[in-house]
């Protein structure tokens, strides 16, 4: 496996932003898995005093959310149009968006959907189950979009790794 080319203040490529969704698969995904990853999403968000909330969704129903200390409303209106794009996508919120900007475009220009209904900005990861594939997405927005992804990405290698 080789090595990622981003540090912490490069924007991945495609390619690596797909290798992080491939890893990252769940065997099942249970009310408990959901309460265990937001927690944990809570845990590292609250340690950085991220101003953020915290959603997570499976089949269309809320299973886990969490508005911490400096969250808005806003906060969760983006979380449903992140949200939104993985279930449309099967992929990131994020890696949606690079894709568009990698054809030297952008989603709000070339997608023709509904910018205040979908919203192609780092924060919202597929779940995705072995053979199954998507059933859900966990979903982090209060910071830049680069640092809701990785926050994400954060939690679930973390839980991936117990």
């Amino acid at each position: 496996m080789t090595q990622p080319r981003t540090t912490p203040d490069t924007t991945p490529s495609p390619e690596e932003l797909e290798a992080q969704e491939r890893r990252l698969v769940f065997r099942r995904f249970t009310h408990d898995d959901a309460w265990a990853l937001g927690s944990l999403l809570v845990e590292l968000a609250r340690e950085r005093r991220a101003p953020v909330a915290i959603d997570i969704h499976r089949a269309g129903q809320q299973l886990f959310h969490a508005a911490l200390p400096g969250s808005t409303p806003d906060n969760d209106a983006w979380i449903a149009r992140k949200r939104r794009v993985v279930e449309r996508y099967g992929a990131s919120s994020y890696l949606v968006g690079t894709r568009f900007r990698a054809k030297g475009t952008t989603f709000e220009d070339s997608s023709r959907l509904d910018p205040d209904t979908y919203a192609a900005h780092g924060g919202s990861f597929p779940v995705r189950v072995e053979d199954v594939g998507v059933i859900g997405a966990v979903t982090v927005s209060g910071l830049p979009q680069l640092q809701d992804h990785r926050l994400v990405v954060e939690a679930l290698e973390k839980f991936l790794s117990v």
